[in-house]
């Protein structure tokens, strides 16, 4: 008997499970069972900012296709949400009545935007009713929403300093609306930047267009447009900011409702061990922004130091990859036929999921990038700071720091034995793309900083920056130089088709402008020849 495994949630995530699991499903392996919340299938969460202004279709942004799946086996229920886990029977209670039974179960709900607690809004972060001209900006209708303020060149307030916020802000004054963004705080990314690359980055969002209010609180919302819509964000020193559209961009939280429902042990997320398993239940999974790896082991130090989900697509993918790998490896021990459990001890056997590495931040725009990773709070002069830790020959914190605020140019690196453990760098794209992959390395930096600087100097306008053709251009998915100039040769000529191919660029979208610099140089080179 093969192996049923149902999936709760279709996102990017679990799409990626499911293109991983389809060689079993084909194979009768295994039976596998799809539940979306949504009418859509998965598609790329990430980017509905650039839907919103234009920049893209909901069909470049599709990541699942539900009518091949069916055709492959697949069964795909979409509009349905999960009532509850009944852990008991191993089955799912749905909304339309039906009840699946499960042999693995894997939670992959992801996260839900966090609401304010604003007056005029509901209260209620699990079923929040927004009024007209209030969006969180989450899916394909809040793109719609965005749309419109957008082509009509309306007002559009930004209620939260994070990157998906700022990238909005700019995507949307690019495209013809006067916006304001408004955090708490001196500057925006504040729990990410240090004090001098927040100021740089907040003077150059003003050079693109975009009006900044910092130390802001809000607390409530005014909604006295014609039509009952938005008309005023209210801040705590009794002013307000007018426009036509607010979007909230206040961060997210994981959806463990369900989890604990069913008696699973859950912490930010869900708490699952190094092998994505529930907390003392073997037939329950989970993987991307829900899960929380931090197994039950009191002694584990990787555990010790865990900070929750990363919010970050590309670690959901390596989860959903290696957990495809466990559960057919499992599929192959269970189902029909199989002899003598020799599968199950190989899934067993199975090297541990990797600790993930520090994320790091990307910020493009036209005229604006921005790259922040690690730990970058430290000054040069907070001499208690540098010291702290080094005891037993372990070396002091140095920094690195040039600024050049009238430019909008700012870099920072923080050092231990020469390794970088924080960067930033705003304005300087060619110095942040060394950095983030001597960052990724675990590379030394050279002695002498100022090599890096160069990168973005006169004489080096003509240079990539970083022309390894083996470094990692995706970070998303893992996709180096090398595949993506291998499928420019094997004919792709456009961004779509290398991440139809590779899967490069098909997360953040932030190595795109790198993807189509290396489908230019090839065409130009073969022009040449």
């Amino acid at each position: 008997m093969s192996e049923q495994i149902v999936i709760v949630g279709f996102g990017p995530v679990a799409a990626r499970l499911i293109d991983e699991l389809l060689p079993a499903v084909r194979s009768g392996l295994a039976r596998l069972t799809v539940i979306g919340e949504e009418a859509d299938a998965a598609y790329n969460r990430v980017l509905v900012a650039d839907l919103g202004v234009g920049r893209t279709t909901a069909g470049a942004l599709a990541l699942s296709d539900a009518a091949a799946l069916i055709a492959d086996g697949v069964d795909v229920r979409l509009g349905v949400r999960v009532r509850r886990v009944d852990r008991a029977r191993q089955q799912v209670v749905l909304t339309d009545g039906t009840t699946p039974h499960y042999d693995r179960l894997v939670f992959a709900t992801g996260s839900r935007p966090v609401i304010p607690n604003l007056t005029g809004l509901n209260p209620d972060p699990a079923h929040p009713v927004l009024p007209a001209g209030v969006t969180a900006l989450r899916d394909l209708r809040d793109a719609e929403v965005l749309r419109q303020a957008v082509a009509g060149g309306k007002r559009v307030v930004v209620l939260g300093g994070g990157v998906l916020g700022l990238e909005t802000a700019l995507a949307a004054a690019e495209e013809g609306a006067t916006v304001t963004v408004v955090h708490n705080g001196p500057h925006p990314l504040g729990r990410n930047i240090d004090r001098g690359g927040g100021a740089v980055l907040a003077a150059s969002m003003r050079n693109c267009g975009v009006r900044m209010a910092g130390n802001a609180r809000s607390t409530g919302v005014e909604h006295n447009a014609p039509d009952g819509a938005f008309s005023a964000l209210l801040l705590d020193d009794g002013s307000a900011i007018d426009g036509d559209l607010l979007v909230l961009s206040c961060g997210v939280r994981p959806r463990v409702e369900l989890a604990e429902g069913c008696g699973l042990s859950t912490a930010t997320g869900i708490l699952v061990d190094h092998k994505l398993r529930a907390h003392h239940e073997p037939h329950i999974f989970a993987i991307g922004d829900c899960a929380e790896v931090r197994c039950p082991d009191p002694s584990c130090s990787d555990c010790r130091a865990a900070r929750g989900p990363s919010g970050l697509v590309g670690p959901g993918w390596r989860q959903a990859e290696w957990l495809a790998e466990y559960l057919t490896l499992l599929a192959e021990g269970t189902g029909e036929g199989s002899a003598d459990g020799g599968a199950v001890d190989a899934a067993e056997s199975l090297p541990e999921l990797p600790t993930e590495k520090p994320g790091v931040i990307v910020l493009k725009a036209r005229g604006m990038n921005m790259a922040v990773a690690g730990d970058n709070a430290a000054e040069p002069w907070d001499e208690e700071v540098l010291t702290a830790g080094a005891v037993n020959g372990r070396p002091r914190l140095q920094i690195a720091q040039w600024a050049d605020p009238e430019h909008g140019r700012y870099v920072k690196m923080t050092t231990r034995g020469g390794v970088l453990e924080g960067l930033v760098a705003v304005g300087m794209p060619r110095t942040a793309a060394e950095l983030v992959s001597l960052f990724e390395r675990g590379d030394e930096l050279p002695a002498d900083r100022s090599l890096l600087l160069r990168l973005d100097g006169p004489d080096q306008l003509a240079a990539s920056g970083n022309t390894d053709p083996a470094r990692t251009v995706c970070r998303c998915a893992g996709v180096t130089g090398t595949k993506i100039q291998d499928a420019v040769v094997d004919g792709c000529s456009t961004v779509a088709e290398v991440s139809g191919a590779t899967r490069a660029g098909t997360g953040c979208g932030g190595c795109h402008s790198d993807i189509k610099d290396i489908i230019e140089k090839h065409f130009q080179a073969a022009a040449a020849a």
